[in-house]
């Protein structure tokens, strides 16, 4: 039998609701491990089917670090009420901490990067989480570099 702690430890962990992370608890018989992938599965399916919407709202945030080097990034999903929402914007806010600490050349090579916040996760998986985690398309769209060095 799933538990509670369980439960609770897997959204804690994916930001998934509780239903998601209860409905796959059991399915992998209370085995966190098999719980995420399954999770993982179902991601990528939802990420599937919600490929042909509309991204029609965002937000544009920026990271500025150490007064010399700094990032823009534009990450779109499809509705303002999920843009409002303050985790979307941490998540973008993450997004732009990668773009200016690890300099990818285009939005592939960012989404196949490590997490630098946490590397079990890359930034494609991140974005698969928001996916899921918000109910809508949720992507990267174009972001910008500044370095006074270069």
């Amino acid at each position: 039998m799933v538990t509670t702690e369980q439960i609770k430890a897997l959204r804690a962990q994916t930001g998934i609701s509780i239903t998601d992370c209860k409905k796959a608890l059991e399915e992998a018989l209370g085995d966190e491990v098999k719980a995420l992938e399954i999770l993982k599965v179902k991601g990528d399916a939802a990420i599937a089917k919600k490929s042909d919407r509309d991204l029609g709202a965002g937000l544009v945030v920026s990271y500025i670090h150490g007064l010399t080097i700094g990032s823009l990034v534009d990450v779109r999903c499809e509705t303002d009420f999920v843009a409002k929402n303050p985790e979307f914007k941490t998540m973008a806010e993450d997004v732009a901490m990668q773009v200016a600490a690890m300099m990818p050349a285009d939005i592939e090579e960012l989404n196949t990067q490590t997490f630098i916040k946490d590397p079990s996760f890359t930034i494609g998986d991140l974005i698969k989480n928001a996916v899921q985690k918000f109910g809508e398309r949720v992507e990267i769209v174009r972001f910008v570099r500044f370095d006074i060095a270069e």
